[in-house]
């Protein structure tokens, strides 16, 4: 048993009395219909780094194009579907399994759909590609060096975390591990935002994707 799976049957929970009623039409038959395939894009990287930016100017390219698009956010989720969890290691834990299986939920209806989380931890991240068909997941690492998302510090969470008012902050006194083998990897601290818009589309273009000019 590999460590997503370990993963999943640890911290999966099933409601009682209920049974499996699948999906009402299948992803194949919504594929067939929509001009592209369905796929999970899942923007990684520290805080800072650029992986909202990406994801939305991607997904406003796809949706430009008339793709069924999802964007699936990590500080909007934690205002609603996840509200109820902290930053304990057990509700970290919790938050992606909840949001892993509600991306799977779109991906089996069809969609494109982008995730930015920071998402530090590789078991998390095999988690999520273990729910997705090969092929169908990519892991997109946007790589930034710390220095620079803590002079960017959009949302003033890097001032707070070296000043001891957020415990385990991922970069500060949390670790976070780099994907070792990322579909994509995007250097927002050397590559202006253009040209790795242009990487995305053109990985999901040349895998067959989606095929708009």
């Amino acid at each position: 048993m590999n460590k997503s799976s370990e993963f999943y049957l640890q911290h999966r929970k099933v409601s009682s009395n209920i049974s499996d009623e699948g999906i009402n039409i299948s992803r194949s038959d919504r594929e067939n219909r929509n001009p592209h395939k369905a796929a999970v894009l899942w923007f990684t990287g520290l805080s800072g780094a650029g992986k909202s930016t990406l994801a939305k100017k991607t997904e406003k390219i796809l949706f430009s194009h008339n793709l069924q698009t999802v964007f699936l956010d990590g500080d909007a989720l934690r205002h609603g579907l996840c509200g109820d969890l902290g930053f304990t290691e057990a509700d970290r834990t919790e938050n992606i399994r909840r949001t892993a299986e509600l991306a799977k939920i779109f991906f089996d209806n069809g969609a494109l759909v982008l995730g930015a989380f920071i998402s530090p931890k590789r078991s998390h991240r095999d988690f999520i590609r273990s729910l997705i068909p090969q092929g169908r997941f990519y892991e997109v690492f946007v790589k930034c060096n710390l220095q620079t998302c803590i002079q960017r510090d959009p949302k003033g969470l890097y001032k707070k975390a070296i000043a001891g008012e957020i415990a385990d902050f991922t970069g500060i006194s949390s670790p976070y591990e780099e994907p070792l083998s990322p579909e994509l990897r995007l250097d927002t601290d050397r590559v202006e935002v253009d040209p790795l818009l242009e990487m995305i589309l053109s990985r999901l273009k040349n895998d067959q994707i989606i095929n708009f000019p």
